[in-house]
């Protein structure tokens, strides 16, 4: 099981969680929207010496944050596309296994305003191609801003980009559709599946509880996971001792 947690939801600083990282033998998810805000974390080329050291990988979540690739402002829109390149070059400094890219969003659900969305979307994703690592589209879903909505609608994307593979998020997918839709898109997309986020929450929001807190279906996911051969990240709050709760239960017989 090749397993990490996101720096971005445990609030560890980067020598705490490479601490963490290299005596539990994780690797580290790197949100690349913090390294946008704050110019003082390492740079990529810094990091990627801090990880050598300590003997850990890395995955990176590529920006979200203001971040809309299915923008019907042109100029949104592309400086989104911008943004996903440059974070794009940063994984690959790192040698990142892979990246995670939200699809987008669009702030009203009327079919001329969801067309136009799905093809500022297929366009983005087309020109970031060929991608410089393999980057996972991440179920979302949350709330009705979000542009693809349930199965069918990412299946649609999936289909039209076969460069890119998907991230199955059990915490979205628990807010999403309450039980079974987790497993509702491992059976769709487990041929495109190359990473997985881990979290729980009680199914009413996406809460980023330690692993076994909430209602997710953890025997299920253990046994997904057994002969899985991406990545797995942890996204989960209570800092350290979170981290070690939910590797525990995960590596548990």
């Amino acid at each position: 099981m090749r397993l990490g947690f996101s720096t971005a939801t445990t609030g560890l600083d980067y020598p705490q969680a490479f601490e963490l990282a290299a005596r539990l033998g994780l690797f580290l998810e790197i949100p690349y929207d913090l390294h946008e805000m704050d110019p003082r974390l390492p740079p990529a080329r810094q990091l990627l010496e801090m990880g050598r050291a300590a003997g850990v990988e890395f995955t990176v979540h590529l920006p979200f944050v203001d971040l809309n690739l299915a923008s019907l402002i042109p100029d949104v829109g592309k400086l989104s596309l911008e943004r996903v390149r440059r974070s794009l070059e940063f994984a690959q400094t790192l040698g990142a296994y892979c990246g995670v890219l939200h699809t987008g969003k669009v702030a009203v659900r009327q079919l001329l305003a969801l067309e136009m969305a799905r093809r500022h979307l297929d366009t983005a994703l087309q020109a970031l191609t060929p991608l410089p690592i393999p980057v996972a589209l991440e179920n979302l879903a949350l709330s009705p801003s979000d542009l693809l909505q349930g199965t069918d609608e990412l299946a649609d994307v999936l289909e039209a980009h076969p460069e890119y593979g998907f991230c199955l998020d059990v915490g979205h997918a628990l807010v999403e559709g309450k039980e079974g839709q987790t497993e509702a898109y491992h059976q769709r997309f487990n041929g495109r599946l190359i990473h997985w986020h881990l979290h729980d929450n009680l199914g009413d929001r996406d809460s980023h509880l330690p692993v076994g807190l909430g209602r997710v279906n953890w025997s299920w996911v253990k046994e997904k996971l057994r002969d899985f051969k991406g990545t797995i990240a942890l996204e989960v709050t209570g800092g350290l001792e979170g981290v070690e709760q939910s590797v525990h239960l995960l590596r548990s017989g």
